[in-house]
């Protein structure tokens, strides 16, 4: 008997090893995949202007980005607690304006240069509903009033018209893997998040068609329709649990990464581990022929960059 419908993936053929570089951008689950990602050594770098959710937030930013355009101060405001910008998340608000220029701009320069030189580019859309502030749609609202904003749904053209312009420029040469986010948006309401998600499925099944280099990752099927259970969420009932978001990561790595790749996966992890494991008598001689045989281990896989774990075990060494 079968209790559940698995979902079958086609592995790209093209897929990503360790000398890849990594640029993720968009809600809070693409994050996720991106600690896993870090964790399992490879070079990536996630969201410079904080978590975004919807498309056009995320293609103000790569756009922001490819042009290496500093914030300037009409894109600045002053709260009750400091300095933000509707552009991006709170995490980059500062006490002064020094403070936030100084946050903004250092995400710009780090993040365009991280933009140019990734070969893939992770894109993960969270939501269709949109705030719009003069014309213009948000980031992030920083609990400013909400008669300050409209909320209104994209379409499915407005977001692949948005796009054609990236694919066309920036995106064109790289390696574009695309995500719906299965983070349930209850604020919105159940049957506007169902809307929602449909709105930027098909939006996504048509830049996977218009463009050979664009791939989708069905993230929001693995949640929804293979493990469609309330016990695979947190107890929001809206984000993954950490047992879900392990079971993504281990069909996007099925998905996504070479053979070689995935082989070093239980070897790395063996040695992340072991340089976060805390001794009980770190100046025992056991404790120092476990170090050593660790940084052995990390010497032999020389093209997986140990030097945070080298350094964990070395310490103990001196």
């Amino acid at each position: 008997m079968r209790f559940r419908t698995e979902i079958s993936l086609t592995p790209l053929a093209e897929r990503i090893d360790h000398s890849a570089k990594i640029f993720a951008l968009g809600s809070c689950f693409a994050e996720s995949i991106s600690e896993r990602l870090q964790r399992a050594k490879f070079s990536v770098t996630t969201n410079p202007f904080g978590v975004l959710f919807n498309p056009l937030s995320i293609a103000s930013a790569i756009e922001r980005l490819d042009d290496t355009r500093a914030f300037a101060v009409c894109d600045i405001r002053e709260g009750k607690e400091g300095f933000f910008s509707f552009e991006a998340h709170s995490s980059l608000d500062g006490k002064t304006q020094t403070e936030i220029f100084a946050n903004l701009n250092q995400a710009v320069a780090q993040g365009s240069k991280v933009l140019h030189e990734a070969e893939w580019v992770i894109l993960t859309f969270g939501t269709a509903w949109v705030y719009e502030r003069e014309g213009k749609v948000v980031a992030n609202c920083h609990k400013q009033p909400a008669s300050e904003f409209e909320r209104r749904r994209l379409s499915v053209a407005e977001i692949v018209e948005r796009y054609k312009t990236l694919f066309d420029g920036v995106l064109r040469d790289k390696r574009v893997i695309l995500t719906v986010s299965p983070v349930r948006h209850l604020g919105d309401g159940l049957q506007e998040n169902s809307l929602s998600k449909a709105i930027l499925r098909l939006a996504v099944e048509e830049l996977v068609a218009k463009y050979e280099n664009a791939h989708y990752f069905p993230s929001y099927e693995i949640l929804i329709d293979d493990l469609r259970d309330y016990r695979y969420y947190a107890e929001d009932l809206a984000h993954p649990s950490k047992m879900a978001v392990e079971y993504v990561w281990e069909r996007f790595c099925e998905y996504a990464l070479t053979d070689k790749a995935r082989e070093l996966l239980p070897k790395i992890e063996q040695i992340v581990m072991a340089a976060e494991h805390r001794p009980f008598n770190p100046e025992s001689d056991a404790h120092r022929a476990f170090c050593r045989k660790m940084l052995a281990k990390a010497e032999e896989m020389h093209e997986i960059d140990f030097a945070l774990e080298k350094e964990a075990f070395e310490r103990y060494l001196r």
